[in-house]
């Protein structure tokens, strides 16, 4: 099988997964195409991936949307996008995938196993919420995968999950577009080490299949066993990139 069919494949999979449970596409994504594409190019192709799910998703949760938040996150995220982007041009293969596979296992660990802490409001919170935007800007730029950051802003913030959910929609959907403006602005990514265009086709027709195939799963799926089969998916892909890096470090 061709390493874009498999990149569309993880994307149905992904946008699946995310419509069924709320767990990210970029969990999902992100760690399956830095192995299938390699760490740089899967990283982008994940980015743009999540520019098109963030944005068709969004607008099935407009109403819960906090377009304050959402706006302190986009403006800030480009602080955090742009050292990401230069982490990822001056790094090697090796050392891209330990960082991916990385961030996608603690990611993990926050999302599920993350204890109460403090809780932040006042002239604390939106520092808080500046902070979040720039690390998660950041850590989408390297890998893909925005969450430890926002899972944690979440639980300092007592952010209620359905507006938390729904606002990270259109955040990751920022995040997304300026990590690819901000590879291709550094040289990062260059044009000529994109895949064909028509990829980028078919990563939107595979999203709106997810999410439409997500919907028609739902009355017999549950989240819980969704949310399982993603953290199987995401830790399996994650462990794979740390591994592989690993070896092309010590090889």
């Amino acid at each position: 099988m061709g390493i874009y069919a498999i990149a569309v494949i993880a994307v149905v999979v992904g946008a699946t997964l995310q419509r069924l449970s709320g767990t990210g596409v970029g969990l999902v994504v992100a760690p399956c195409l830095a192995l299938a594409m390699g760490p740089q190019l899967g990283v982008f192709v994940a980015n743009s991936t999540t520019v098109c799910s963030g944005f068709l998703i969004m607008f099935a949760v407009l109403k819960d949307v906090d377009w304050k938040r959402w706006g302190l996150f986009a403006s800030v995220g480009v602080v955090g996008a742009l050292p990401g982007a230069l982490l990822v041009r001056e790094l090697s293969a090796g050392w891209l995938n330990v960082v991916i596979g990385s961030v996608v296992l603690v990611a993990l660990v926050l999302t599920f196993t993350m204890p109460r802490v403090p809780h932040v409001t006042g002239r604390g919170l939106p520092v808080l919420t500046a902070a979040a935007g720039a690390v998660g800007g950041f850590l989408n730029t390297a890998s893909g995968v925005a969450a430890p950051a926002m899972v944690m802003y979440g639980q300092f913030a007592r952010w209620p999950q359905r507006n938390f959910a729904a606002t990270m929609q259109p955040t990751f959907m920022m995040f997304g577009l300026t990590s690819v403006l901000a590879k291709l602005f550094t040289g990062a990514t260059t044009v000529d080490q994109l895949p064909p265009v028509g990829l980028f086709g078919a990563i939107i027709v595979a999203v709106i299949a997810g999410i439409r195939l997500g919907g028609l799963l739902s009355r017999r799926v549950s989240p819980d066993l969704a949310r399982r089969i993603a953290i199987a998916l995401a830790g399996a892909g994650a462990l794979s990139a740390l591994v592989r890096g690993l070896i092309a470090l010590v090889g």
